[in-house]
């Protein structure tokens, strides 16, 4: 991409799952420099040697910053320099922040609420911020904290709308298969030691997404964005009960057990409100949803008709394209992890 021809991007977040990818995106590229912004040392040194012994050519574009987007000043001292910003950096287990919410809130909204006022101040031009499914209708603690710093997104957009400075904008995507957290590592775990695979619920539905495709959605916000666009990408979805029998078939039937719903999960996950939905622009395999641009002296916004205030439905896992076995095991077989995994390739 020519608009990162010599520039510098910083991932907040950035030893993870979607920094790792990033990286295999762009590192071969004429991009300038990376920076991973994070606060786990012990897995940018692991990151850091594998891109020594992977990319011995292009590992010197790779700069590391310890620090937490809950630190202003940390971040304030990573940000010289840098032209574009994947904000990635967040609390995302549902059952660990519902016990613990104020820690959610400190790093999801407060700590990004810090990121887009360091942006804002050292003239970044462009910020991607990346959110979930979650935060849509919310129903648990880490989705509430997610909505809310997408409020705080929205706001800082608008300071820096008006200031004619960086641009914000918002990217949100349900389940990333084999990313941290996700279920699909657990249950190639549970059949390589022989038990049984854990299931909560078989009929809930969830959105199957790649990494590759997460920084795909990612960029073409980064390309497409006026200040407080939300993006969605438009997904397939299975149940969970066809995504352990997709599992299964590729690595072994060592029975299951079901053992309900954990703290705070859906049934279904929802991507777009109907309320979005009433301005969202269809651009082919994505969703734009345009910021609102009114301010707080609503009696100058005159509309004549009739008001509606809601579309028919949300887009949801329930009724996005369902893939069957077969089309899950398909969809499984694009990502490197399972692929590794049956090449017999261990993860740490």
């Amino acid at each position: 991409m020519s608009e990162f021809s010599g520039a510098t991007l910083m991932i907040t977040g950035g030893t993870g799952s979607f920094g790792n990818t990033v990286l295999k995106h762009f590192l071969d590229t004429d991009i300038g420099q990376i920076r991973i912004f994070s606060r786990d040392e012990k897995k940018q040194d692991d990151m850091r040697h594998m891109l020594q012994a992977t990319h011995p050519d292009s590992a010197h574009k790779v700069k590391f910053y310890v620090g937490d987007v809950r630190d202003l000043q940390s971040i304030r001292d990573a940000m010289p320099g840098v032209d574009y910003i994947f904000h990635a950096a967040a609390l995302k287990q549902v059952p660990s922040c519902e016990f613990f919410p104020m820690q959610a809130v400190k790093t999801n909204v407060e700590g990004t609420d810090n990121m887009l006022h360091a942006a804002i101040d050292a003239g970044v031009k462009r910020v991607v911020c990346l959110s979930t499914d979650k935060a849509a209708y919310p129903i648990n603690a880490m989705g509430i904290s997610k909505a809310m710093m997408e409020h705080v997104i929205y706001a800082n957009a608008r300071v820096a709308a008006e200031r004619g400075g960086t641009t914000i904008c918002c990217t949100r995507y349900g389940n990333v298969m084999c990313s941290r957290g996700s279920v699909i590592p657990l249950f190639i775990d549970q059949i390589h030691a022989g038990s049984p695979i854990t299931i909560t619920d078989p009929n809930m539905t969830r959105f199957l997404m790649n990494l590759d495709e997460a920084v795909e959605l990612v960029k073409f916000a980064f390309l497409n964005a006026n200040p407080g666009d939300l993006f969605i990408q438009k997904a397939d979805a299975s149940t969970i009960g066809d995504l352990a029998r997709a599992v299964q078939q590729l690595f072994g039937d060592t029975g299951t057990n079901i053992i309900g719903t954990r703290h705070g999960e859906k049934l279904y996950e929802t991507l777009m409100t109907r309320e979005e939905r009433l301005r969202a622009e269809d651009m082919g395999n994505y969703f734009r949803v345009a910021a609102d641009s009114r301010d707080l002296n609503y009696d100058k916004f005159v509309v004549q008709g009739q008001v509606h205030t809601e579309a028919d439905e949300s887009y949801t896992s329930h009724n996005t394209t369902r893939l069957d076995v077969e089309g899950t095991i398909q969809k499984l077989m694009t990502t490197d992890y399972v692929k590794e995994e049956l090449a017999g390739i261990r993860h740490n």
